[in-house]
């Protein structure tokens, strides 16, 4: 079987084959982006802060999926490798299963406890039924949110990577459909933005199962799964840097939340929650980018082919950093027009979140490397360098960042935390990516 994991890579086929995975991610990022313009401009923005006081809780979920995906990708990517095709597909039904029943769990959790959930997340009265309303609907489908995930990276594992963008695509036209029809003509409020988002999770994880269930002629499908617990670890420790970097997303969200609510009120957490959906939508192509090189990391690290490491690594870092100079100059020439999607210019909120996007925008120029570099090593299967990377970078730096810069600069305190972790957390990207180029072979 010819393996697209196996050819020869230059810069060009490169971008070509992370170009899916890649438009993938941009469009998982405008799932958010989406809900948020639609609820700011057709319901009103205490709605769009409401969003971002439940978005800890989706953080927590994408945390856990993504760590079963990219762990589970880079061991099946390396079982084909080294020619364990049968291994390989025993393994990939076994992560789906888990991530399936994880599923379940966290959903009959999040109905149990949901309304004390969202008071510990620090809702305040005005936007309690507005969190309540839009984490509710989610909750019912978060088990084909988690499936959903973990075929992005098993699709491009199975190099089958255009499939996973046209499914993606799929969910993210029925979801600007579905926002609009249910929020503008139904008038479903809240609800009807959750709805719309979670059919834009739910179908393409359906069809993914049908495929891999009845499709027979790939590298990858489902199999009788083996149960594999020290696979299982092994993927978790492996995809714990990914867990983490979400995780913190969670913790951080709610700190924003926290300091904004206490500086600038709900019209704060509206600004805030603009600027961190364009931090997203901007950053999504590292994500991407990333996740779609891995698959071809791992391949090479497996078959020993250092010489196709090398160059894969070195066109990574020169696309990242023309990318990282571009996206930094998109984020300030144009932010009046990404802000003003989402708020009125005349508003509060739009006037913080001026006041706060050419702070933010610095961070633009940090973050490429540091997505790149925690994929790097969780692709050579060190989880363990990719965790303290995401640590440090997502957690660490950031909260510190948070609370020392709000107490000198209050306000702009808050802005400028996410520009100082970034490049604290590009100078231990280096340090570590120097430190281990002979181990891996890439330089």
């Amino acid at each position: 079987m010819n393996n697209k994991l196996a050819q020869d890579f230059n810069l060009k086929s490169l971008l070509k084959f992370a170009l899916p995975t890649t438009i993938m991610m941009i469009f998982m990022a405008m799932y958010q982006v989406i809900d948020g313009v639609f609820v700011s401009r057709f319901i009103n923005e205490y709605a769009l802060s409401a969003i971002n006081i439940v978005y800890p809780v989706v953080s927590v979920i994408i945390a856990l999926s993504i760590m079963l995906a990219t762990g589970g990708s880079a061991i099946i990517a390396k079982n084909m490798g080294e020619g364990k095709n049968k291994e390989a597909k025993e393994n990939f039904t076994f992560f789906v299963c888990v991530g399936f029943i994880l599923g379940i769990i966290i959903t009959i959790f999040g109905l149990i406890f949901m309304k004390e959930i969202i008071t510990k997340l620090g809702s305040t009265e005005l936007l309690f039924d507005y969190c309540y309303q839009y984490l509710f609907v989610l909750t019912l489908v978060v088990p084909f949110i988690i499936v959903q995930m973990l075929f992005q990276n098993f699709f491009v594992a199975a190099s089958k990577p255009h499939l996973g963008l046209f499914l993606t695509i799929l969910g993210g036209v029925l979801n600007i459909g579905l926002d609009y029809l249910f929020i503008v003509p139904f008038k479903m409020g809240m609800i009807g933005a959750s709805l719309a988002t979670a059919i834009g999770y739910t179908l393409p994880a359906i069809i993914g199962l049908l495929y891999f269930s009845f499709y027979r002629e790939g590298s990858l499908y489902f199999v009788k799964p083996v149960i594999r617990m020290k696979t299982l670890l092994l993927g978790c420790s492996n995809g714990a840097s990914e867990m983490v970097n979400n995780l913190a997303v969670a913790i951080t969200t709610f700190i924003f939340n926290d300091l904004m609510l206490k500086y600038a009120s709900e019209n704060g957490v509206a600004a805030i929650t603009i600027i961190l959906y364009s931090q997203w939508l901007l950053t999504s192509i590292f994500v991407g980018f990333s996740t779609g090189i891995s698959p071809i990391v791992s391949y090479n690290y497996g078959a020993n082919n250092h010489t196709q490491l090398k160059k894969v690594f070195k066109n990574s870092v020169l696309f990242v950093i023309t990318t990282s100079l571009i996206i930094f100059m998109i984020g300030e020439i144009f932010k009046d027009y990404i802000i003003v999607i989402f708020a009125n210019k005349d508003s509060e909120t739009f006037k913080i979140a001026h006041q706060g996007f050419s702070l933010f925008s610095i961070s633009f120029l940090f973050t490429g490397i540091n997505i790149f570099a925690s994929a790097l090593f969780t692709a050579f299967n060190n989880g363990v360098v990719s965790a303290i990377l995401s640590f440090l970078r997502t957690f660490l730096f950031l909260i510190v960042s948070l609370y020392g810069l709000s107490c000198l600069f209050e306000l702009n305190g808050v802005f400028l935390s996410v520009p100082v972790a970034e490049f604290l957390g590009l100078i231990t990207s280096i340090f570590f990516i120097i430190k281990y180029r002979k181990i891996y072979h890439y330089n």
